[in-house]
């Protein structure tokens, strides 16, 4: 290999990495934002952080520093879309050992005829594979069922109705969307004969009976004081989900103030290979989100202010587009044979 081709490859490395961590620090400043809200908390950070890239391509001075402050894009303009592209590559091919389902689409719904820039449209082909969609939106309710009617597809039909009806208005000028469709059979399933009821604590003092999945076998495992850590691989061993679990029935709000990059990263650099008896719930879970407020509330205002934001990359045209709604829908399914997970996320 030539110094020059090797020192290419290790830049595309290294920014891979740095937009890899800023996702993780974003889906963990997501995570404490949402976590406040009673009830169960699934989303997908990397669908959720890849339709705002699409978005923070065309955005420009205050709203540009804003976005990446927020979304944790270290990267700058020039090297983030690349490293994404870089990423998704990396994604491909783990897919296409045949081990795993992995399907990531994006797709952006401009009005028919809105002059938008060559060079925004240009660049979420190069590096997004968008897929560009005009719709009128002078007919909400149709466009509308045409964009909804793409997610459907693209998840399986696990989520049919990601856009609700009223969302969508004539002045609507752009609708980004990302949908991603992940399925991976567990390197060791679980023995349906095995699964049995049992009770799984929701609160402290409150318990319910839940299909309880059971199987002894070697994983990489750790524990400290307050939590036991797994790594469950799938088939392949490309990819794994990683189990977090308190010690103490009411261990969960300590374990969550604890949760940032550095933890994380020091709690699974301890994992060696035992042998573990292993109880994980048979689950299926939906969660739906408009996460315009909480996405102001950590410090991305002015995208969302019509007076201040410039997304003028996208059309050359200062306070002019802003980002009106942001939905999230994501779906999980966690059975004996596999896990399986979509997550669509639209801008308008």
């Amino acid at each position: 290999m030539k110094p020059f081709e090797q020192s290419v490859q290790e830049k595309d490395y290294s920014n891979v990495e740095a937009l890899v961590r800023g996702n993780t620090e974003f889906a963990l400043d997501l995570y404490q934002k949402l976590r406040t809200v009673e009830g169960n908390l699934f989303f997908s950070p990397y669908s959720i952080s890849t339709a705002l890239a699409m978005t923070y391509a065309g955005a420009r001075g205050n709203t540009e520093a804003q976005m990446a402050e927020t979304l944790h894009f270290t990267l700058g303009q020039k090297y983030l879309h690349p490293a994404f592209a870089s990423l998704e590559a990396k994604l491909k091919i783990v897919q296409q050992k045949g081990h795993i389902q992995l399907k990531v689409a994006n797709s952006l719904w401009p009005q028919v005829r809105y002059p938008f820039l060559e060079e925004f449209l240009a660049l979420t082909k190069e590096y997004y594979g968008v897929l560009i969609t005009p719709v009128d939106y002078r007919k909400p309710e149709a466009a509308r069922e045409i964009i909804n009617a793409w997610v459907e597809e693209k998840t399986q039909g696990k989520i049919g109705e990601l856009i609700p009806s009223g969302v969508l208005d004539p002045l609507t000028r752009l609708v980004l969307t990302n949908a991603i469709y992940f399925k991976g059979n567990w390197a060791s399933q679980f023995d349906k004969t095995l699964t049995a009821n049992a009770p799984f604590w929701v609160t402290p003092a409150e318990a319910v009976k839940v299909p309880m999945m059971a199987q002894k076998s070697e994983f990489r495992y750790a524990e400290n004081d307050t939590l036991q850590i797994l790594e469950l691989p799938y088939v392949g061993n490309d990819l794994s989900l990683i189990v977090l679990l308190p010690k103490k029935v009411d261990g969960l709000t300590e374990l969550e103030d604890k949760l940032t990059v550095e933890t994380l990263r020091e709690w699974t650099s301890s994992l060696w290979r035992r042998e573990v008896q292993v109880f994980l719930p048979r689950f299926r879970l939906g969660c739906r989100y408009e996460l315009s407020k909480t996405l102001k509330a950590m410090g991305m205002t002015d995208a969302f202010d019509s007076g201040k934001a410039d997304f003028s990359g996208m059309d050359g045209r200062v306070h002019w587009l802003y980002i009106f709604k942001v939905f999230h829908n994501a779906f999980i399914d966690v059975n004996e044979d596999c896990l399986l997970y979509t997550s669509p996320s639209p801008r308008d």
